[in-house]
């Protein structure tokens, strides 16, 4: 009798450990996440002797204000390795504004009759100086950048791109 009584002891223990009929459900926490676009930006691009900028490629969102710093990390001067950083309008031919710019030495490389060209531009400067400008981003799409001073635009270029927000 006393093997039957620990028997159904267990076999009531066991029955009384199984799994409810109760339904459980899972509470997903939802985290919201702040995706604020900062209204301005801040952007340091350097260019070097060797007529290289250390960015190819720079991206924002339509809507910010950008504060461009441009640094010059080499020891050559502005008349033998000046840099300066422009921004074109789309579809602006390249090498047709470097080559214009070549003979725009007293506007900084800047050629006046080509100047409905450019969206936003420093100025020209040597080694070991460094320039900040303030602008607008223009409307979403694809511009291009260059150094104008005479034969960097071949190599110190790169693309701007401007995201919807």
């Amino acid at each position: 009798m006393k093997k039957i009584q620990i028997l159904w002891l267990s076999t009531l223990f066991m029955m009384s450990c199984s799994g409810s009929n109760e339904k459980k459900t899972t509470s997903l926490t939802e985290k919201i996440i702040d995706t604020k676009i900062p209204k301005i930006v801040k952007i340091s691009i350097e260019g070097d002797d060797m007529m290289r900028y250390n960015l190819d490629k720079i991206e924002i969102n339509a809507g910010q204000t950008v504060e461009l710093t441009l640094t010059h990390t080499g020891q050559m001067s502005a008349l033998s390795m000046g840099h300066n950083w422009i921004l074109l309008s789309a579809g602006t031919d390249k090498a047709a504004f470097g080559m214009a710019a070549m003979s725009a030495k007293k506007q900084d490389y800047v050629p006046q009759n080509m100047k409905e060209n450019v969206l936003a531009a420093t100025k020209l400067i040597g080694g070991g100086e460094s320039t900040t400008i303030t602008f607008d981003a223009p409307a979403p799409g694809y511009y291009e950048f260059i150094c104008s001073f005479p034969g960097h635009y071949g190599l110190m270029n790169g693309s701007f791109i401007v995201l919807p927000e």
